[in-house]
């Protein structure tokens, strides 16, 4: 698959979100013509406070909620976004996620991402194959 300048300036959205929030790492991540797919790592490490009330309180540093991290990613793909001839681009209300439990997981997942823009051509979304399903049906 081949990005067009939406695509481009959604991937240049993705890899700018490390600098953004510290505490996560990208991983897998693809661009398809009406949605994305990504994992994102989030994680926070303990921080010993060296300030005497806080020692004694404890203290953790937050790590930024996936909601957080989704907000942000629409906004800055989007400004990036309407700045081409699509003025009028909106991304749906929410999104879906998946806690990725363990290492198969993982791979699984990563694999799903990494060959989803291959299996394009079979996906239900896809207008070109709602429009080869209703002609085969028609001639059928």
């Amino acid at each position: 698959m081949r990005l067009n300048d939406i695509g481009r300036r959604a991937q240049v959205a993705w890899e700018a979100l490390p600098k953004r929030f510290a505490d996560i790492t990208l991983d897998a991540f693809t661009v398809m013509p009406d949605h994305i797919h990504g994992i994102i790592v989030v994680g926070a490490q303990f921080i010993a406070p060296n300030h005497p009330t806080l020692a004694q309180k404890g203290a953790m540093n937050r790590a930024p909620t996936l909601g957080e991290i989704v907000r942000t990613y629409k906004a800055v793909a989007t400004h990036l976004i309407r700045r081409t001839e699509n003025s009028r681009f909106a991304w749906q209300r929410n999104y879906y996620e998946h806690v990725i439990r363990d290492d198969h997981s993982l791979e699984h997942i990563r694999d799903y991402i990494v060959n989803n823009p291959a299996r394009w051509a079979e996906d239900e979304e896809n207008p070109e194959y709602q429009h080869r399903q209703k002609s085969s049906a028609n001639h059928g």
